[in-house]
């Protein structure tokens, strides 16, 4: 069974879009959905450099847009799951056709600007720390004030809080961690920092219609997988300010059977995880078109062709 993901904030990097706008008919998508929510993602992606690409409201409409070409670019799949890390999941979102690609855009642009209004109130950040037992780590964290706002599982969690906050951890590491790694994010994404934003993107979701997931659409909130198009929406409002539990979404792919494993661009973060977490699966990231070939052949082998 395949498995389609989409990664989330900090795997962006300056100029990965460019490769991808020389497909055919490319260009031309992303400039219509540029156009339709006021962003220039040609630009942010091909000519941005790293501090305004690690801008909020510019890296997750542009991370989406990614996402969206990359999988069109396979062609015609038949995914037999989807999922997506924190704002990879209104990406999942799409694949699912819960959303369609333009709505998917508005409504990750508007959670964007929020999430950035929001992080503007108070210094805040994000770090992974790799190795040691969850469970000491998190309640370490705890100790320092800080949230275990991304469970990832494969002995990664990733703290987020104030800077002074995340300056003490990397005083005080939790014991068995190895590493503590600043993450290129503008601020502590799913946590309590992040509730003024949960009312706008209310409000914006509010305005859409979700159909039901067309394929098993899985929700990084508690690894579970949902049914229903207005249940999926509701998620994505609430995921904002709540912690990312990617740990459970690997185990319910095990559950599910998964064989492999396609990251849409830019991967590379998630199949590094499922490589760690479920061994003997399959896996392959999508960096550049150089990469489509060897995806297809993938997805020819786990997944019917639509």
């Amino acid at each position: 069974m395949l498995v389609l993901v989409a990664p989330g904030q900090g795997a962006q990097t300056p100029g990965f879009l460019t490769d991808w706008l020389a497909l055919p008919g490319a260009a031309d998508r992303v400039a219509a959905w540029s156009d339709a929510i006021g962003l220039d993602l040609a630009h942010f992606g091909t000519k941005a450099d790293a501090d305004e690409i690690r801008d909020t409201a510019v890296a997750q409409p542009l991370l989406v847009a990614a996402g969206l070409l990359s999988a069109a670019a396979l062609g015609d799949i038949a995914p037999g799951a989807v999922a997506g890390h924190s704002v990879g999941e209104i990406t999942a979102a799409a694949f699912a056709g819960v959303l369609d690609d333009t709505a998917a855009l508005t409504l990750v642009r508007r959670r964007g600007l929020a999430m950035a209004e929001a992080a503007a109130v108070t210094e805040t950040g994000m770090s992974a720390l790799l190795g040691g037992d969850p469970e000491v780590t998190v309640a370490h964290l705890e100790k320092l004030g800080l949230t275990p706002a991304n469970v990832n599982g494969a002995g990664q969690i990733v703290a987020a809080g104030t800077m002074e906050q995340l300056a003490a951890l990397n005083e005080d590491k939790p014991e068995g961690v190895r590493k503590v790694v600043p993450l290129k994010v503008a601020g502590a994404f799913h946590t309590r920092h992040m509730a003024p934003a949960v009312d706008k993107l209310a409000e914006a979701a509010s305005a859409l219609t979700p159909a039901d997931p067309e394929v098993t659409y899985v929700s990084n909130k508690d690894g579970q997988a949902v049914a229903t198009g207005a249940e999926v929406l509701d998620r994505l409002v609430g995921q904002v300010a709540n912690p990312v539990r990617w740990d459970l979404c690997m185990e319910t792919f095990g559950k599910l059977g998964v064989t492999a494993i396609v990251e849409v661009c830019p991967g590379g973060t998630l199949t590094g995880l499922a490589k760690r977490a479920l061994p003997g699966v399959k896996t392959l990231a999508l960096k550049t078109p150089a990469d489509l070939d060897a995806a297809r052949e993938l997805v020819a082998e786990h997944a019917q062709q639509a």
